[in-house]
């Protein structure tokens, strides 16, 4: 008997970390979560047009500080910072605490898997064929010496009436190794023929010893 588990899961605390870094006693707990989920949520939904690598929360006494990953930073902030400090007071009312935001871009976003992710579904969601959006991915994820990776879509391919699964890799990914740096994700991409899922593999490099 065996069960699949979510690689990143996996990985924690060897080499992953957790994307919400705070402590709270049992009472507050189930508040907390729900407030770091509203703060996800709102940011998917402003920034839905924009390849977003990862948001981390940190929370001390006085203020949530939420870290956003993204490959467009320049977009996310604004001109002047205007969209920054607009998310702000909007987080900020939403969360009910001082909320600030630090936006990080992302050197290399093709060993990204959430943002090879976007790639691949926002070009599927525009129609194009979605094996040559995948090989596209594929191929510019490779060049960027990353070791091995593997897409996995299913749904109703190229229009077809019956759902079908398939698969795309380069190489096999090290499933079992903890000390292989695996990123992946896993969702959905809205087309006009109905919902295609996505998983995105990427197998980056061998981690030793965490800094």
């Amino acid at each position: 008997m065996w069960h699949k588990v979510n690689p990143f899961s996996f990985r924690i605390p060897y080499i992953k970390n957790w994307s919400a870094n705070w402590f709270a006693d049992t009472k507050d707990y189930i508040n907390q979560i729900a407030v770091d989920n509203k703060i996800r949520e709102s940011l998917k939904k402003s920034l839905s047009w924009l390849p977003i690598g990862d948001i981390v929360i940190w929370r001390n006494q006085e203020e949530i500080l939420v870290t956003i990953f993204t490959s467009k930073a320049a977009f996310v902030l604004g001109k002047d910072q205007e969209n920054l400090s607009s998310m702000e007071a909007k987080l900020s009312k939403l969360a009910k605490a001082v909320v600030k935001i630090t936006v990080k871009e992302v050197k290399k976003p093709e060993l990204n898997a959430k943002i090879v992710w976007f790639t691949i579904t926002n070009q599927i969601e525009k129609r194009m064929p979605y094996k040559r959006a995948i090989k596209q991915a594929i191929s510019k994820t490779m060049e960027k010496w990353a070791k091995w990776i593997k897409v996995k879509v299913w749904g109703r391919l190229n229009w077809a009436e019956i759902a079908r699964a398939e698969t795309f890799k380069e190489w096999s990914i090290p499933s079992q190794t903890i000390r292989s740096d695996v990123d992946y994700v896993s969702t959905r991409a809205e087309t006009v023929y109905g919902t295609i899922w996505v998983k995105v593999w990427i197998y980056k490099w061998d981690i030793f010893k965490r800094k």
